[in-house]
């Protein structure tokens, strides 16, 4: 047993939202931690739609989502969430300075035995490790989004992770049913974000510089991965457009990449600021609980009488 039984996760958002949730349901006690109770009661609302979703895809019972309920706690206040706490996931957004914040302001108020871990999606561990005050206790713990059907849990070191931080890590993995991947060496994206950011990225400037449509870009992905639930333009939503955005305008910025920085640019003006975030909100690149490349017909041959009218899109519009 890891011994790591009274967890917060800092961050009620997409992801932290989804490790709150599951953590609960498989035992833990849960602490989930946000700045606002606006976004609480966000984080409360999924949980809602990950109550349907435990019942009808997981095979959980109304007893476990009434236990599970009862092993969840919200607060605004970082005293509380991090008081006597064995574990905590940093789940905040992918903004160093503000990452570096939480840290500092936390260090103070955790125990001297809590281990901390962060879910970056693209950051490294080495990073911050020397802020959180602990950094023998520190490592990254990188969960995979719909954390219920994607169980794996990617854990990477920085060089002064302690051995045993890493073992009670990766038995706390197992004992929530996740699938450890240890990444060897620290790597930006450990193995999954490695390549699914670029995929993100490629797909978003094929649809900045109108390249092809985001549906388009979906079609072609789905007919050469058969039996994918989605493509990337879908993957967007589920990932939701504020990580998206963070990711890609940090890194965009960092490396001078004018192209990620336009992704980054078209992200914000037609998602962020119209409060599209994605599956969150019902909007993104496609509208839910019904999107297009969910129909039936989505992947279907078109009828001849629409050829005249495909054709014409094919040809190259003047910049």
């Amino acid at each position: 047993m890891s011994n790591l039984q009274k967890v917060t996760v800092l961050g009620g958002g997409v992801l932290g939202g989804q490790i709150a949730w599951h953590s609960a349901f498989k035992g833990k006690e849960v602490v989930v931690y946000d700045i606002s109770n606006a976004a609480l009661d966000r984080c409360r609302a999924a949980h809602e739609q990950y109550a349907a979703i435990y019942l009808a895809e997981v095979g959980a019972t109304d007893p476990d989502i009434a236990d599970t309920r009862s092993r969840l706690t919200y607060t605004t206040v970082l005293a509380t969430a991090a008081a006597g706490r064995d574990l905590v996931i940093e789940a905040v957004p992918e903004i160093p300075d503000l990452k570096i914040q939480v840290y500092r302001e936390m260090a103070p108020l955790l125990s001297p035995d809590t281990l901390v871990a962060t879910n970056s999606s693209t950051l490294l561990p080495r990073d911050f490790a020397d802020v959180t005050g602990r950094p023998a206790k520190y490592c990254a713990m990188h969960f995979a989004n719909m954390i219920w059907a994607m169980n794996l849990l990617e854990i990477m070191a920085h060089p002064g992770t302690a051995d045993e931080t890493l073992a009670a890590a990766t038995e706390y993995a197992i004992e929530i049913g996740m699938i450890p991947i240890p990444v060897r060496k620290e790597q930006n994206g450990y193995i999954l974000n490695t390549w699914f950011v670029q995929l993100l990225n490629a797909s978003q400037t094929l649809v900045t510089n109108g390249i092809a449509t985001p549906e388009d870009i979906d079609r072609t992905y789905l007919i050469v991965n058969p039996g994918a639930p989605r493509g990337p333009m879908g993957a967007f939503d589920m990932v939701g457009m504020e990580t998206a955005y963070n990711v890609v305008a940090h890194w965009g910025s960092v490396t001078g990449d004018e192209q990620m920085l336009a992704n980054a640019r078209y992200i914000k003006e037609n998602f962020l600021d119209k409060g599209k975030l994605g599956l969150q909100t019902g909007e993104g690149y496609y509208t839910y609980p019904d999107p297009a490349y969910a129909d039936p017909g989505f992947l279907a041959v078109p009828d001849i009488s629409r050829a005249a009218d495909i054709a014409a899109l094919a040809r190259p519009r003047q910049p």
